[in-house]
């Protein structure tokens, strides 16, 4: 059997495993081991020696630190009551409107992206601080739900992204242009999202009531209690690059002002502290799991030579480049049915990379080919945090909140997948919209 014919065999006895339900890390360790093993004449001591290399590469890996410092600084923000003040902040300034408690979430939701790096913590945090707010208000719980659900995948469209920091790590590329190319994405996305709250309350009136208007001394009371957390934002994003600090520096630091304001303005104790250090421990835990799965499958699909023999396939077959591309994208939107956002990018770039950067794409450089993918892959990633039939974080949202039914939550899901998908369509038109920020602080 050849090497291709392995790596493909390969891929669908990994999807039969996750059929049955295997943990991602292990069906892809498991796989990978086999089909190492199958490629070295069934000789035990190449794999025993790959299992050393593997382990030891990727457990020593210094930049990997950036990954639990970025987890810490969301656990202190989730356990420390920030996404509280990120609530009432938006709130004060939009909550007068129709449908204004509803882009409030998706404002804070947000905001708070922006220092958790967690899609499932920033649906699962800001639902306890908001949903009671939109019960009061009396909004329908399809949009309260489907508002919550879409504005939790700004938690890693938002940078910092925790998927954005394993994609750079698996193709070299820098994180800090990463980070600096998702802003301008990621700010449509949440402005996207408020124009689908405003269509949807213009159609129907009772589902999005007007609040009360705040005056402004408490308007600027709410900004000032938020002013920190956009400091720490800031920090990161512009130390990463700035070059004053590198990613695994600025984590730390964002993570430590954070504990900070945790504990001076959000009241955090000793509990917290603990709860934070656990969840960032099982959470670090569960992704170095999948990041060995991953690592001994793409070192089993590299001896294989199926990613490069695929590239090349592509690359002379004449498809059109952007065909391809659309075809790489609905396959991630598939691939969003059975698995994880972390899951999906470890698995798919060692195999989609080489196909685009093969490929040319509206005369950019392969740095400019790189992160646009990077944002493009992102984007549809999150799709898969909110679309039948998994949407994590829909089931997320309609945990907190039991009144509601998970079909009129995927209802009110639906105008937001219309809005992702508009976007994925601008970007892919107009790759600018992501190289935009990085081309003028690159200049």
């Amino acid at each position: 059997m050849s090497g291709v014919a392995i790596g493909t065999l390969l891929f669908a006895l990994l999807m039969a495993l996750l059929a049955l339900r295997v943990p991602i890390g292990i069906a892809m360790f498991v796989m990978g081991s086999g089909g190492y093993l199958a490629l070295s004449d069934w000789s035990f001591v190449p794999l025993l020696s790959a299992w050393k290399n593997v382990g030891y590469a990727r457990l020593s890996n210094y930049d990997l630190i950036v990954i639990p410092m970025f987890l810490l600084m969301g656990q202190f923000a989730t356990h420390g009551g920030l996404s509280a003040a990120l609530f009432r902040f938006v709130a004060a300034f939009m909550g007068h409107l129709k449908g204004g408690m509803a882009m409030a979430s998706i404002g804070a939701c947000a905001g708070f992206g922006a220092i958790c790096g967690s899609s499932l913590a920033t649906a699962a945090t800001m639902g306890q601080v908001a949903l009671p707010e939109l019960r009061r208000f009396g909004y329908a719980g399809s949009l309260s739900t489907g508002a919550l659900a879409a504005g939790g995948t700004l938690g890693i469209m938002i940078p910092p992204s925790v998927p954005l920091v394993i994609y750079a790590i698996l193709t070299q590329e820098s994180i800090g242009k990463l980070f600096v190319a998702a802003v301008v994405p990621g700010l449509i996305a949440m402005v996207g999202y408020m124009i689908v709250v405003k269509i949807v309350v213009t159609l129907r009136p009772a589902a999005g009531p007007a609040g009360p208007r705040v005056a402004w001394g408490e308007r600027l009371k709410a900004l000032a209690q938020v002013a920190p957390v956009l400091g720490v934002f800031l920090v990161v994003i512009v130390g990463i690059y700035g070059g004053w600090a590198n990613p695994t520096e600025a984590a730390a630091i964002g993570a430590a002002a954070c504990g900070i304001l945790a504990v001076v303005t959000g009241g955090m104790r000793w509990r917290g502290l603990v709860d934070s250090a656990l969840g960032t421990a099982q959470a670090t835990a569960m992704i170095f799991l999948v990041l060995l799965g991953a690592d001994m499958l793409n070192t089993a699909l590299a001896l294989s030579q199926m990613p490069a023999e695929l590239a090349a396939w592509v690359k002379g077959s004449g498809f059109n480049p952007m065909l391809v591309m659309v075809a790489i994208l609905t396959i991630y939107i598939l691939l969003g049915c059975v698995m994880d956002s972390l899951a999906m990018i470890l698995l798919t770039i060692p195999i989609f990379y080489p196909v685009v950067m093969g490929l040319p794409f509206h005369g950019l450089t392969d740095e400019e080919k790189s992160i646009w993918f990077g944002i493009l892959a992102l984007m549809v990633v999150e799709i898969g945090l909110v679309h039948p039939p998994v949407g994590m974080n829909v089931f997320i949202i309609n945990r907190l909140a039991k009144d509601v039914p998970l079909v009129e939550t995927f209802k009110g899901v639906m105008p937001f997948l219309a809005s992702d998908l508009v976007r994925i369509v601008l970007l892919l038109a107009v790759p600018s919209i992501s190289l935009v920020l990085v081309r003028f602080l690159g200049s």
